[in-house]
């Protein structure tokens, strides 16, 4: 006789402090938010929601575009939403890869058809601008460049400007994910003439998982709708979801009206706090958590001329096995951080201070774990 497991509820669940890669805490009040009556995906008080997080969304992307709005999923929906949209089965993609999601995105593309040209960069590193430059001079006729802005798998943020500005006179789209930046460290599409540009809510925007916003300029909407066969998914299809999201507002799917709440109040947050402040404050509490792992003797896995501050992949001293170590300070301190992804498995924990987790307090309590835990060096 199989006996069955006792009754679940989440109200025994342990809350934990999530200063993991993502996803990362939410506030008090964007969880109010989240909690809010359910209204239906065509209700007109709802609508007017959709077009105000459009409008929001402009701003923290660093946008004009119109065509500017959440997807119904995580941030691969969106990689997925932005490859699917402006490749074509032959198309040619130049991919720049120096981490683990660079990895996943010349996937994406290749089971979309597209024939991937790959750039590689070491893993903890960035890629050189000229390498980008050079790897679109030989393969001009490509449809799309992409890089990831900042690595999640290595804590690197990547340059975009001058590979934006070499594109820009070009007919090749900039394509970039900002799936752990966007809200963290600036973005500015417009200003690095970026084409599209996706990232998601559960990183510096401070939402929970389940939406991700995406950008798309006025030449990468014209290439959409020049495209010879149709988006080859029908519910990534941008033609479709923006005639839902966008003006029009006609049906397209059950869009989850909590998600856009908690969304919508994570980026009034940002509006009352200022973005560059905001940026600011990710770099004051990631440079300081830096300095106090480092004085105990930690070592950093990523080139400290890239380091992000809201994702920093720290190496553990000498001698420390990272897996249990990282269980224990889940079990005994309640506080998630995030193991190594390729190259960076069992190496590193990847340490997230991101949205409302980016506090001096988050800080404190994770070095107080850490101590306890005998993790550093005396």
């Amino acid at each position: 006789m199989t006996l069955s497991a006792p009754p679940l509820s989440v109200s025994t669940l342990t809350p934990r402090l999530l200063l993991g890669p993502g996803p990362s805490p939410v506030s008090d009040r964007v969880l109010r938010a989240l909690a809010r009556p359910t209204l239906g995906h065509l209700d007109p008080q709802f609508l007017a929601l959709l077009d105000d997080v459009s409008r929001r969304l402009r701003e923290v992307f660093g946008t004009a575009n119109e065509m500017t709005f959440a997807v119904s999923g995580t941030g691969s929906a969106g990689m997925q939403a932005a490859l699917a949209n402006v490749l074509e089965r032959g198309d040619t993609a130049i991919i720049g890869i120096h981490g683990y999601f660079g990895v996943r995105m010349a996937d994406m593309a290749r089971r979309l058809g597209a024939e991937v040209v790959e750039v590689h960069g070491k893993w903890g590193g960035v890629l050189e601008s000229e390498q980008l430059v050079e790897a679109h001079r030989a393969n001009p006729h490509a449809k799309v460049l992409s890089v990831v802005h900042a690595e999640t798998s290595t804590g690197a943020q990547q340059p975009l400007d001058e590979v934006g500005a070499h594109l820009s006179g070009t007919d090749t789209l900039f394509l970039v994910d900002a799936v752990t930046s966007l809200g963290g460290v600036p973005v500015r599409v417009d200003d690095r003439n970026i084409d599209v540009c996706y990232s998601a809510t559960q990183k510096c925007l401070g939402a929970p998982p389940g939406l991700a916003p995406i950008t798309f300029s006025a030449r990468a909407v014209d290439r959409v709708r020049a495209r010879a066969t149709p988006v080859s998914s029908w519910y990534l299809d941008i033609t479709l979801l923006w005639k839902y999201l966008g003006v029009e507002h006609v049906y397209h799917h059950t869009a989850s009206s909590n998600l856009f709440y908690a969304l919508h109040e994570a980026l009034t947050e940002i509006e009352e706090e200022g973005l560059s402040a905001r940026h600011d404050r990710h770099l004051e509490v990631g440079s300081l958590l830096q300095r106090e792992l480092a004085s105990r003797g930690f070592g950093s896995f990523t080139d400290p001329a890239s380091r992000l501050p809201q994702l920093t992949a720290a190496r553990l001293p000498e001698g420390r096995e990272e897996g249990p170590l990282r269980a224990a300070l889940l079990e005994v301190h309640g506080i998630e951080v995030g193991g190594g992804l390729g190259p960076a498995k069992g190496v590193v924990w990847r340490i997230g201070l991101m949205g409302h987790g980016a506090r001096k307090e988050s800080v404190e309590r994770l070095l107080e774990a850490v101590d306890a835990l005998g993790v550093g060096e005396p």
